[in-house]
């Protein structure tokens, strides 16, 4: 009866706000055609924009269906503009559960009283969203940890029985997507399923809060020592599946320009260290936070750290390998260059498109994308949008655009509009192009060479002695192996080369000159430092 009930609400919504209407314009003639013209005639919200009543959809709808939402807006390469705007306006923010719950949450997963871990511990929340809800709190010290006592922390707990009302309207997803893709005439390149499918993935990666902490842990190593941003310490001892406690970090959010500027702090500078800490997250590290909304940045005032930024919420990260990354430094350098025969080849030298697409025809309809831009300023360009209509363009080449790019994408355009926001002339290229030529010098140069030879090194050191061996061993499977040939006179053969002096000299100085060379290469940075 729950599941009825809900498909009723369901149909209902769809209704209220006009939906069917929109998708009686896109469904295959037909049955359900019919049935949904009538429904789509009577919609009191017929006449708004379409992008309003989606929004409009998935707020009523729930926690569930406004985090798709959110998620369905990094899909650029797939929805019209003004739906993808639309659905970036979702907030995720619900009616918090009730402070007895969190409390109870919070002891049975860590074992104790909270009166054993907290001196403090504030019941109301401090932020509250669909998946879980934020308390503050001040932890004891204890035996192990004695260096605790006193110190502020957040508790992030998950929101109870959050786990069966996603499963559920889960359920509810596919089928709609279903059906979308098969009645529907835009179904099959919308991929409803496939978006379905990747919030799946999202969402319960979301509700693992041992997974944010480790994607928080990562994130403060990779930016140890840094005076640009910080990222708050976890307490590994007090982390569990549904709670994550982590140090309490003091700043105002970076959407309150005017308090920012009444304190003193330099917006402008602010504006390129946000830039530069994520284009460094992603071409350095290969790793970053996918979700770098103003809700989830603040700036620090304290005088020690003063204009610092401070990153929170890590459900949502995103990696890029070094293909990845290869092929989106290239693209923006070829962009900027103007040299859309390259941007064109990369396309096919990363094998996604098909190996019958002409090079010429891509390069064509990627300098009618482009070209426009180079009318204006430099500091009027946006990577995020020059990024979407590449990846638009290559759609019509049968491109399959790989979700990590698009997550890419969708950030690049948080931190640009960000950016902008401090500083409205911020040369976004300028900023970003010396991070994107270290990198190419560190994977292409000397010093990329020189670093991958030491990697390799400890590798090669294990396998090089048994090389003469193995080159014994595939001689002699080989003659076994080969009838045409006579296997007694081979291994006669093969016997007295590797019996002659001459041949083991020839093999010792080769490999005591190479095992030197790798020696080299892994104790010079030693003696280096000496």
């Amino acid at each position: 009866m729950q599941k009825i009930s809900r498909i009723l609400k369901i149909f209902y919504v769809l209704w209220r706000y006009g939906l069917f209407e929109l998708l009686q314009r896109n469904i295959k003639p037909g049955l359900i055609f019919f049935l949904v013209w009538p429904l789509a005639l009577l919609s009191p919200a017929r006449y708004r924009p379409r992008g309003e009543r989606l929004r409009l959809t998935l707020e009523d709808l729930g926690p569930v269906f406004i985090k798709f939402g959110q998620v369905l807006s990094t899909r650029r390469d797939l929805l019209p503009e003004d739906i993808a705007d639309e659905l970036a306006k979702l907030q995720d923010s619900v009616p918090p559960f009730s402070s007895s719950q969190s409390a109870e949450i919070v002891q049975a997963a860590l074992g104790l009283d909270l009166k054993d871990i907290f001196s403090s511990f504030d019941a109301n929340p401090v932020a509250s969203a669909s998946v879980a809800q934020v308390h503050f709190g001040v932890l004891r010290g204890t035996e192990k940890n004695p260096e605790w006592e006193g110190q502020s922390v957040a508790i992030k707990v998950l929101r109870p029985g959050i786990l069966k009302v996603i499963e559920s309207d889960l359920a509810l997803m596919r089928t709609l997507a279903y059906f979308v893709e098969r009645f529907s005439e835009d179904g099959k390149r919308l991929k409803p399923q496939e978006v379905v499918a990747g919030f799946d993935t999202t969402i319960h990666d979301e509700l693992d809060l041992l997974r944010e902490a480790s994607n928080c842990s990562q994130l403060r190593r990779n930016f140890a020592g840094s005076n640009q941003i910080m990222i708050p310490d976890v307490y590994w001892d007090l982390c569990h599946v549904n709670v994550m406690v982590m140090q309490r970090m003091y700043g105002i959010s970076i959407a309150r320009l005017d308090e920012l500027r009444a304190a003193g702090v330099d917006l402008r500078q602010l504006a390129v260290d946000g830039v530069e800490v994520f284009f460094t997250q992603a071409f350095s590290h290969g790793f970053f936070h996918a979700d770098m909304h103003p809700g989830n940045i603040m700036v620090s005032l304290e005088p020690a750290t003063f204009g610092r930024l401070i990153s929170l919420d890590f459900g949502i990260v995103g990696t890029l390998s070094e293909v990845d990354k290869n092929y989106l430094v290239q693209n923006f350098l070829a962009f900027f260059n103007r040299d859309y025969h390259r941007v064109a080849a990369l396309h096919v030298e990363s094998g996604w498109v098909p190996a019958q697409t002409s090079i010429e025809e891509l390069e064509g309809a990627v300098r009618a994308v482009c070209e426009p831009y180079f009318d204006r300023p430099l500091k009027e360009i946006s990577l995020g949008i020059v990024l979407l209509r590449l990846f638009q363009t290559s759609r019509r080449f049968k491109v399959e655009i790989q979700p990590q790019l698009t997550l890419l994408q969708k950030t690049l355009l948080n931190v640009e509009g960000l950016g902008r926001q401090l500083d409205p002339d911020l040369d976004l290229w300028k900023t970003v192009k010396p991070i994107m030529q270290t990198w190419m010098n560190e994977q292409v140069g000397v010093k990329g060479f020189w670093e991958k030879l030491k990697l390799e090194a400890p590798q090669w050191a294990q396998k090089v002695p048994t090389l003469p061996r193995l080159l014994v061993q595939w001689l002699e499977n080989d003659i076994r192996n080969n009838s045409l040939v006579d296997r007694e006179e081979l291994l006669e053969l093969v016997k007295k080369h590797t019996d002659t002096q001459g041949y083991w000299k020839f093999v010792s100085i080769f490999l005591i000159g190479l095992l030197a060379g790798i020696c080299l290469i892994l104790f010079l940075p030693l003696f280096q430092s000496i």
